[in-house]
C-alpha cells in the first residue's frame, strides 16, 4: 500500500511533463513561424500622384488610372522593388503634393523643364515630346506665327501654356487657360478658341480618336522645341538614384519598348532619351 502514493505522484509527473513538452512544441511552431515572418522581405508602398485627364498618358477608365504612364511607372517600380498606390490629384495639386514631400513621385507627362528642376528632382527623360497646334480642318492656321491675334487655348501650368505666352505676351487676354486639355479643346469646338497648343501625342490621339469632329494637327518644329518628360521627386529624394537605375534597366531589356509598342503603335527613340542622361 505504501507504493500507491509513488505510483499517482509518477502518473502526475509524466502528465506535467507531457503538457509541457506539448506547450513547448505550441511555442516552437508560433516561434518559427514569427521569425520566418521576420525574415520575410517587406515591400514598401510609395504614392504616387497624377492628374488622370491626360489621355493617352493617363485617363479613367471608371475608377481606374490608365495609359502609358501608369503602364511605364509600375514597370519601373517593380524593377526597383516597390508596390505603388497612384492617386489621381489634378495638375497644380501634383506640384504642391510633391514640394510638402505628401506624396513620393509624381507621372504625369511632366516635362522637365530649369524653371521646375528649382524646386523638384527629375529622373533621366522617359519620354520625348513637342507642342503641336489643334485647329478645325477649314482653319487658315499653318503655323506657330498665325497664332498671333488669335485666342488659343492651352491647360495653364504647362509647356504649352509658357510657349503660346512667348507668342502672343505672358499676360495677353486671348490666351484661355484651362485645367486640363479636355476642357481646352472643348472650348475650341464650341468657337470660344481658334486653337489649342498642346503635347503632340496628346492631341494626335485626340484626333484620331475623334475623326467626326473635323480637326487636324498642324506642326511648326521652328516654334516649338523637344521636351522630356521625367518622374517627379520632391527634392533632394533618395527614391531618385533607384528609379533612374531601374528606368535604364527597363529600357534595356525590352520593357519600354513592348509598353511604348501597345499604347502607340510604333518603335520608342531611346538611343535620343539616353543621349539626354
Amino acid at each position: 500500500m505504501k507504493k500507491k502514493p509513488y505510483f499517482i505522484f509518477s502518473i502526475i509527473t509524466s502528465l506535467m511533463l507531457l503538457l509541457a513538452a506539448c506547450g513547448t512544441a505550441d511555442e516552437n511552431t508560433q516561434s518559427g513561424s514569427g521569425a520566418e515572418g521576420d525574415n520575410a522581405p517587406e515591400t514598401k508602398t510609395l504614392r504616387v500622384v497624377t492628374d488622370a485627364a491626360y489621355a493617352p498618358f493617363e485617363s479613367l477608365e471608371g475608377d481606374k488610372i490608365v495609359g502609358f504612364d501608369i503602364d511605364f511607372i509600375n514597370a519601373v517600380a517593380e524593377e526597383a522593388g516597390y508596390e505603388l498606390e497612384i492617386e489621381n490629384v489634378g495638375w497644380d495639386p501634383i506640384f504642391v503634393e510633391i514640394e510638402s514631400k505628401r506624396a513620393d513621385l509624381a507621372v504625369s507627362a511632366i516635362t522637365i523643364t530649369e524653371e521646375r528642376k528649382q524646386s523638384y528632382d527629375f529622373s533621366h527623360p522617359y519620354f520625348l515630346s513637342t507642342n503641336k497646334i489643334l485647329v478645325p480642318e477649314d482653319s487658315d492656321i499653318q503655323s506657330a506665327e498665325d497664332l498671333k491675334d488669335q485666342v488659343v487655348a492651352v491647360q495653364g501650368g504647362t509647356t504649352g501654356d509658357a510657349a503660346v505666352e512667348g507668342l502672343l505676351g505672358k499676360n495677353n487676354t486671348n490666351i484661355k487657360k484651362f485645367d486640363n486639355n479636355n476642357l481646352a479643346i472643348q472650348e475650341l469646338l464650341q468657337g470660344g478658341a481658334a486653337a489649342v497648343v498642346a503635347d503632340n501625342t496628346v492631341i494626335e490621339e485626340y484626333v484620331a480618336n475623334n475623326p467626326d469632329q473635323g480637326l487636324k494637327v498642324v506642326e511648326d518644329t521652328h516654334a516649338f522645341e523637344l521636351e522630356f518628360y521625367g518622374i517627379l521627386f520632391p527634392k533632394d529624394s533618395e527614391l531618385k538614384a533607384e528609379f533612374d537605375e531601374a528606368l535604364n534597366t527597363v529600357f534595356e531589356n525590352g520593357t519600354y519598348a513592348e509598353i511604348y509598342q501597345e499604347w502607340f503603335g510604333s518603335e520608342p527613340d531611346i538611343e535620343t532619351l539616353q543621349s539626354q542622361q
